[in-house]
C-alpha cells in the first residue's frame, strides 16, 4: 500500500513537471500573488536613488498615463514564440503559440518536433490543460494558487495578459502621480505603493516601458524587462520579454516572432472541448494524484 502511494506521488510529480514549461509561459506571466512555501527568503533589495526634480516627476506621470492609454487601445495579441526557462537544475527551451485577449484570457500551445505537445487555456478564473498524447483534459481554477501548484511560480491570468502585452499590471493604479521617482541605469522609475504595502515600479527608457518590478517588504518579488521594440501598425511593441523571480531563483524569457495585435480571437479558443473518448480530471479533487498516476503509469 505504501509502495503504491509512493509510486503514485512519483508519477504525479512527473506529470506536473511535464506541464511546467507551459505554466511558466502563462507568466508572461509575472503576475505575482502570495509567495508559495517553496520560495526562498531573500534580504531586502535596495531601492533606486530618488529623483526630487518636479520636472522628472511630471514626466514620469505623463509616461505612466500614456501606458494607461495604450492599455485602452490594445485588446489582443497572438504570436509564435520561443520560450526559455531556467532554474537551478533545469533548462527548458520550447517553441510555442501564444494567444492573449484582455482582460484575462490566454491560450498557450507547446510544440514538439512531432506536433502539438500540450495546450493550456485560461478563461478568467477557469484553467484547462489538454495533453494530446494521453487524450486527457485537466480542469481547475485559474488562480495563483493552482498555477503555483503546477509551475512553482505565482501568477494569475489578468496581470499575466497585461504583462505579456507590455502593459502595467493594473491600469487603474497608474493614473495618479507616482509616490516616488528615481533613476536607475538609464531608466526613469515611477513607484506606486499598493494598499497591501507592496510597491510596483515602472521603468521607462525614453517613451517606452522597459521594466515592471514588484517589491514586497523591500524584497524584489518579480522583475520583467522589455526590449526589441518594433512597429506593428503604428504601435511600438516589445518582441523580447525577460522575467526574473529572485526568491524562487527562476528566469524565463520570450522571443516573439511576428506578433499580430488587436486581431479578433473567438471565445472558443479559450475553452477546450473534450472529444467523446477524452479523459477528464478535476485538478481540485483530493484524488487527482492517483488519477494522473493511472494515466501516466
Amino acid at each position: 500500500m505504501a509502495g503504491a502511494r509512493r509510486s503514485s506521488i512519483r508519477n504525479f510529480k512527473r506529470a506536473a513537471f511535464g506541464w511546467k514549461p507551459l505554466a511558466v509561459t502563462l507568466l508572461a506571466v509575472l503576475c505575482a500573488a502570495a509567495a508559495g512555501c517553496s520560495l526562498l527568503v531573500s534580504p531586502p533589495s535596495p531601492a533606486p536613488p530618488l529623483v526630487s526634480a518636479p520636472a522628472e516627476t511630471s514626466h514620469a506621470r505623463e509616461l505612466a498615463a500614456a501606458l494607461v492609454e495604450r492599455g485602452r487601445e490594445l485588446t489582443s495579441m497572438q504570436t509564435a514564440a520561443v520560450m526559455e526557462y531556467r532554474e537551478a537544475n533545469q533548462h527548458v527551451k520550447a517553441r510555442e503559440q501564444i494567444l492573449v485577449r484582455r482582460p484575462a484570457n490566454l491560450r498557450v500551445e507547446a510544440l514538439s518536433p512531432f506536433g502539438l505537445a500540450l495546450v493550456v487555456a485560461a478563461n478568467d478564473s477557469h484553467l484547462e490543460i489538454f495533453e494530446p498524447s494521453s487524450d486527457t483534459l485537466y480542469k481547475g481554477d485559474a488562480s495563483a494558487e493552482s498555477l503555483n501548484r503546477f509551475a512553482q511560480i505565482p501568477l494569475a491570468p489578468k496581470p499575466a495578459v497585461n504583462l505579456l502585452m507590455g502593459l502595467a499590471p493594473d491600469n487603474g493604479e497608474f493614473v495618479r502621480q507616482p509616490d516616488s521617482v528615481s533613476a536607475e541605469g538609464g531608466l526613469l522609475i515611477a513607484a506606486y505603493k499598493g494598499a497591501d504595502g507592496s510597491v510596483i515600479e515602472l521603468g521607462f527608457e525614453g517613451a517606452q516601458l522597459a521594466m515592471v518590478r514588484e517589491r514586497r517588504q523591500g524584497v524584489i518579488h518579480y522583475e520583467v524587462r522589455y526590449s526589441d521594440y518594433r512597429d506593428i501598425g503604428g504601435f511600438q511593441f516589445a518582441h523580447r520579454i525577460e522575467a526574473d523571480f529572485p526568491r524562487a531563483r527562476t528566469h524565463v524569457n520570450f522571443s516573439f516572432q511576428h506578433p499580430i495585435i488587436n486581431g479578433i480571437l473567438a471565445d472558443s479558443l479559450f475553452a477546450l472541448k473534450p472529444g467523446p473518448a477524452t479523459k477528464q480530471v478535476d485538478l481540485g479533487q483530493a484524488g487527482v494524484s492517483s488519477a494522473v498516476a493511472g494515466l501516466h503509469g
